[in-house]
């Protein structure tokens, strides 16, 4: 007799569970949505459809430098940690074991089990004497700060697809007189690149919408729009910050669809 393999949609209120996830998972965001098209100045109190607080956001100074800003060190974070993330996943992966390994796997992923808390005061206290020592107090320190944060994020899907994959391609292009740098090239990197997306995907998201390591290690006039968003929301609260989220929601969704194409093409 044959044994049915088990499903886990055939248990009795999975759908039931899964579409109430869904619905508590979402909701909150589409009510966000829906009221950054609010004509009037309440979040609760439906007074028409109207594009004026997109308008509002969009003729802010503030808004738009703060939002500049962190696309700028959400781009240039993401790109360096990712790259030390695609080093650090080959050094620990394409090698035999060894004592320390593990310690090293473990270090590479501490600011992940670390309170994101204790890691804005350390980094807090550091840049200080480095500001101390050297006088410089630009966008640099946000940047390193979100390139160490953001470095574990990108090294998950990155080790994740170099421990997937089949190392005989490689093997093979040694035999064939490749040397280490062409074999990388030719081999590992294209088979690799949908795990590097993933991670730069991943860190670029992380960065943008960090507020807690920001907050603690920016200087004066260098709020990004997270850190904005937060000042404001102490003060008042209108539609306009559902209309600026909404603006980064679609943002964050235009990236995901972007990399599932870029993936299936690669595919």
């Amino acid at each position: 007799m044959a044994k049915k393999s088990f499903s886990v949609r055939h248990q009795s209120g999975f759908t039931f569970i899964a579409l109430f996830c869904f619905f508590a998972l979402y909701l909150p965001i589409a009510v966000l949505v829906v009221f950054a098209f609010n004509a009037g100045n309440s979040l609760s109190d439906w007074q028409g459809l109207s594009l004026r607080w997109f308008a509002k956001a969009a003729e802010n100074q503030l808004v738009i430098d703060t939002s500049i800003r962190s696309l700028q060190i959400a781009a240039v974070a993401a790109i360096l940690s990712t790259a030390a993330a695609t080093l650090a996943a080959i050094a620990t992966t394409r090698t035999e074991p060894y004592r320390g390994l593990t310690f090293k796997y473990a270090f590479i992923n501490l600011p992940l089990m670390v309170p994101e808390i204790v890691t804005a005061v350390a980094l807090l206290i550091f840049f200080a004497q480095i500001k101390q020592w050297t006088g410089y107090s630009g966008l640099g320190y946000l940047i390193a700060a979100h390139t160490a944060f953001c470095v574990p994020f990108a090294y998950l899907p990155i080790r994740a697809r170099l421990e997937n994959m089949d190392e005989t391609l490689e093997r093979a292009a040694a035999d064939l007189y490749a040397t280490p740098f062409q074999a990388f090239r030719y081999v590992t990197l294209p088979l690799l690149w949908p795990g590097i997306l993933a991670g730069l995907m991943l860190a670029f998201v992380i960065s943008l919408d960090d507020v807690v390591i920001t907050q603690f290690v920016k200087m004066a006039g260098q709020d990004t729009l997270p850190t904005y968003m937060l000042g404001q929301l102490r003060r008042s609260i209108t539609p306009e910050m559902n209309a600026i989220s909404t603006v980064f929601l679609l943002l964050s969704v235009a990236v995901v669809t972007i990399f599932f194409f870029v993936n299936r093409k690669q595919a």
